[in-house]
């Protein structure tokens, strides 16, 4: 077994969902936080509900044998990876799919990474901006918006608050749009 991780694992993605130079749409899944243990397992922080779900990551280079719950996150062996300085080595790797790879969504659904980098109007089609984040402070996911200015503000991700959205941009109502 390697006892250093694959160069294509530690590769970082694009951000979130653009495509990258073949033009293929990555998702970051979770990223790694450190070692775990003396065999080569990791620690991940999760930003997916089912990280178990994918047993192939970064485009095939790390292939998931087991996950299981840890604290603040999961823990997860590798095939790949079979010593500490093996995981020591992913420290700080996003760990990403293909969008493609995803499942399909039903009405009313959205991946934040399919909301990241939309362009954003008001009701009355003025460009507002872009979506630069998605945020889940406890209460539902908050879009958050940066004008050209630079100037950002937050709307919750509500009907009332954003009454459409596709593939190529946002609607965000006038009542909460900040100036």
């Amino acid at each position: 077994m390697p006892t250093t991780p694959p160069a294509a694992a530690t590769d970082l993605p694009t951000p979130e969902a653009e495509p990258d130079a073949d033009g293929e749409r990555r998702v970051v899944l979770a990223a790694v936080v450190g070692a775990h243990g003396i065999a080569g397992e990791v620690r991940l922080k999760v930003f997916a509900e089912d990280l178990g779900a994918h047993r192939v990551l970064n485009g095939g280079a790390l292939t998931v044998k087991s996950v299981r719950p840890g604290n603040n996150g999961a823990i997860v062996r590798f095939a790949e990876v079979s010593s500490r300085d093996a995981a020591e080595a992913l420290r700080g790797t996003q760990l990403w799919v293909s969008r493609d790879s995803l499942p399909p969504l039903e009405e009313g659904e959205y991946y934040h990474a399919d909301l990241i980098g939309l362009a954003a109007v008001s009701d009355t089609d003025e460009p507002l901006g872009s979506v630069v984040a998605v945020e889940n402070f406890g209460a539902g996911d908050v879009i958050e918006i940066e004008r050209p200015t630079g100037k950002r503000f937050m709307v919750p991700m509500r009907a009332d608050a954003v009454p459409e959205w596709n593939s190529e941009r946002l609607v965000v109502a006038s009542a909460f749009i900040e100036a």
